[in-house]
């Protein structure tokens, strides 16, 4: 009898363990905590907003993973997350995927970003426009001379497929379809594309921004700068919404986790990252 109560302890014990996991399913999981994975883009209005709302409310944990719109939707679909954090809509087949495992997607935009396009701080180039970008990305441009700057190789850096910051890049500026030249250098996150870009004489990438900094330089596309003024007015082309998707209405702790991100001082986060608010801010 004592091994078979040793036994059902041990395995008591291992359920505890596996419905904590990312690998079960969070609406099995205590109330009292939330799972947030996705975007990198997303991801510091996602964690300065988790450190805030863990403030007011102690008895929640929040957690924040930054690992790409596609992963963050992929663990939305499977169950493993409360809130996928994402820089583009879900596609069509994500959609159809999620309702085939029973989740039904619903969306909040909490901001607005614009994609900028950063090169080296000592790079001279001032301005870029959407077509020499893309004959930058597909390869037909190679050297900074012939855009007007030094004499110096483009080192082309762009993100991992997995990334809606890539998808809208796609979009806007490549082209669906259109093969991207195969010796640029994949990042997985905006950090490590702003971080290659800074180190990289001849580099140049793209980023949300939020993580745009004084160690590298932002350009204007097609005459124009990334700002919240821009992209309110529409004369940025490359911007987007920020998405936050949950499985069906928010509720519960995570419908106040939402609120609070959609609050006045949630949207204030919003703007002290870097990106633009949707709604009023305190």
């Amino acid at each position: 009898m004592k091994k078979v109560k040793y036994v059902l302890v041990v395995l008591s014990v291992a359920l505890i363990f596996m419905m904590a996991g990312c690998g079960g399913n969070r609406g099995e999981n205590s109330e009292k905590s939330i799972v947030l994975n996705g975007s990198t883009t997303v991801f510091p209005i996602a964690q300065r907003a988790a450190e805030e709302f863990m403030n007011l409310h102690s008895d929640v944990n929040v957690s924040v993973r930054g690992t790409g719109s596609g992963n963050g939707i992929a663990a939305l679909i499977n169950g493993t997350c409360d809130i996928a954090d994402a820089s583009r809509p879900m596609k069509d087949e994500e959609i159809k995927k999620a309702k085939e495992n029973g989740v039904n997607p619903v969306s909040t935009v909490i901001a607005k970003d614009a994609i900028a396009i950063i090169v080296n701080k000592d790079n001279p180039i001032k301005s870029i426009t959407k077509e020499q970008l893309k004959e930058i990305y597909t390869g037909q441009i190679t050297n900074w001379k012939e855009l007007g700057g030094a004499d110096m190789k483009i080192v082309p850096v762009t993100r991992d497929s997995s990334s809606g910051t890539f998808e809208i890049f796609e979009e806007k500026i490549l082209g669906k379809g259109t093969e991207m030249i195969s010796s640029a250098v994949v990042q997985g996150s905006n950090q490590a594309v702003k971080t290659t870009v800074s180190k990289t004489p001849g580099a140049v990438g793209y980023i949300g921004l939020g993580y745009v900094d004084s160690t590298v330089k932002t350009v204007a596309f097609d005459g124009v700068l990334p700002s919240k003024e821009s992209v309110l007015n529409g004369t940025y082309e490359i911007s987007r919404p920020l998405f936050m998707y949950t499985d069906g209405v928010p509720k519960g702790v995570v419908k106040e986790f939402i609120d609070f991100v959609m609050s006045p001082e949630g949207q204030k986060i919003v703007e002290e990252v870097g990106y633009i608010a949707v709604k009023p801010v305190k």
